[in-house]
């Protein structure tokens, strides 16, 4: 086996064969590919070997970033290679590596497979081009991680894609420049807003996007602790960002036929903690809302109140259907404390009739279609009523501790350790199929497919399912921040803060 002379290029990445622990090498005038676990997966290849059925060899719905393998010694110009005497299959076909003219090869305990015609073009359907100025170029067409070009501060603070452009920020001092910038030519930022943070230290600089009905906003935290504010910002339609809504304390809100619907999630917010504010409508406090006896927009335990700081968190507590709300409350009884805890109520917006209408306590709910969904505190099972809190129904055999719907399916997640959580197809009528075998780390919902990150300890790092658990794509490497995005995966990678997109 020889090293390559020319050059090499794996989906566009030039190949450094002469530093690489594992290099191509050359057999008979053809170009061996090392079959490890990045380089498979980054050229959409699933590799697994056992006693009993020897090396299997398959395209898969996989891909991976590319990984240089580098070593800090130089290869020698020629090495010798053995020729595994495992079965061998390659996508179900049986292959006799005994009578290849190019058999497949083992060097440095890895497997080599030939580039030739047979396998890179028939059997994989790459693309495969030689010529001796660019030399050896192989591309393949699973999805590809691709690098954003931003720039590495943007990776310190919160990132989004909206509409072909990316958006982050940049900090100097204590003033935040939130930019966006073109996803063809990321280096042409251009300023969307800015803002000075000031108060307790250390000072404040996250930025959080969310892309909520179709429309970019982002939100920050100004003042001190006490006294300090959320502000949220709508990106206009020209790329810049105007203050929308700004109350004092911790908020967040649901945008309604008749303006934003403010929940004020603060410590000190026991009462009229919900109003309504005109679009655009800023300070100001707005019309209460409801019933001023009610905590609205938080699951409340005995002794505390759990509520949101810096961040979005009313997802599992409120709702909005029409001019109706649908809301977590508790009763706020200042002499008493809270004598009924945390159940689901409608608010007509044109009446402001307010109504219980799950009477028992709820840890969390969603509305999915045309049902309300919730957990109860009680056994912490999934139940599913109609929108009148009626014709109520136990969904799940296990404790829930995540849920959502898609494609008229509901799926949730039950702790299996610390940390550790399997993923479950909600059946009402019969045992509930487990999804995956593997032990997630978490799962979330992103432009109608379900992205699941896993431990360490299991073989790929995330997967991609449809809405009905099929396998899209499987990540080689671990998940660490999934970013806000209207039609791609934005994310970052465990230990490598680069922001990365994958179509």
């Amino acid at each position: 086996m020889t090293i390559p002379g020319y050059k090499v290029k794996l989906n566009g990445h030039l190949v450094d064969n002469a530093y690489r622990e594992y290099p191509l090498l050359v057999y008979k005038d053809i170009t061996y590919f090392p079959m490890t676990w990045y380089d498979s997966r980054l050229l959409g290849l699933e590799a697994s070997w056992s006693e009993q059925e020897g090396l299997q060899i398959s395209q898969g719905k996989v891909a991976s970033a590319y990984v240089s393998y580098n070593s800090d010694d130089r290869n020698s110009a020629s090495y010798r290679a053995e020729v595994p005497a495992s079965a061998i299959t390659v996508n179900g076909q049986t292959i006799d590596n005994t009578k290849e003219e190019y058999p497949l090869l083992s060097f440095r305990d890895v497997t080599y497979f030939p580039l030739t015609w047979r396998f890179a073009h028939d059997k994989f359907n790459w693309d495969y081009t030689w010529d001796t100025v660019d030399g050896l170029s192989i591309q393949s067409h699973n999805p590809q991680l691709a690098e954003t070009g931003l720039p590495d501060y943007a990776s310190e603070n919160d990132v989004a894609l909206f509409k072909g452009y990316y958006y982050f920020a940049e900090t100097t001092g204590n003033t935040n420049q939130v930019y966006r910038a073109p996803v063809l030519k990321p280096s042409e930022k251009e300023l969307v807003y800015s803002y000075d943070f000031l108060g307790v230290e250390p000072p404040r600089k996250t930025v959080h996007f969310r892309i909520l009905d179709n429309e970019l906003w982002f939100s920050y935290f100004v003042g001190s602790n006490l006294m300090g504010s959320n502000v949220y910002v709508k990106v206009n339609n020209d790329g810049k960002g105007e203050m929308e809504l700004q109350k004092g304390g911790y908020t967040d809100f649901k945008k309604t036929p008749y303006g934003n619907l403010i929940i004020g999630l603060g410590p000190n917010d026991w009462e009229d903690n919900l109003s309504l504010a005109a679009s655009g409508q800023k300070n100001q406090l707005g019309k209460a809302v409801g019933n001023p006896n009610l905590l609205y927009g938080r699951h409340v335990d005995r002794g505390n109140s759990s509520f949101i700081v810096d961040g979005i968190g009313t997802g599992d507590f409120a709702a909005v259907i029409g001019d109706d709300v649908y809301i977590m409350a508790s009763t706020n009884n200042s002499s008493n404390g809270y004598s009924d805890w945390n159940k689901i109520y409608k608010i007509d917006l044109k009446t402001n009739e307010t109504k219980k209408i799950v009477n028992t306590e709820v840890r969390r709910f969603r509305i999915l279609g045309d049902k309300l969904y919730y957990v109860k505190d009680a056994d912490n099972a999934l139940y599913s009523s109609t929108l009148e809190g009626t014709g109520e129904r136990k969904l799940s055999e296990n404790a829930v501790s995540w849920f959502d719907g898609i494609d008229g399916n509901v799926y949730y997640t039950t702790a299996v350790g610390e940390n550790a959580y399997r993923l479950y197809q909600a059946n009402p009528d019969g045992e509930d199929p487990p999804v995956l075998q593997k032990r997630l780390v978490d799962v979330q919902l992103l432009n109608g497919k379900f992205i699941c990150r896993f431990g360490e300890k299991e073989d790929y790092g995330a997967m991609v399912l449809d809405g009905f658990g099929r396998q899209v794509l499987a990540l080689a490497e671990p998940i660490s921040h999934l970013l806000p995005t209207d039609d791609a995966i934005l994310f970052t990678i465990s230990g490598d803060y680069t922001i990365k997109v994958i179509r």
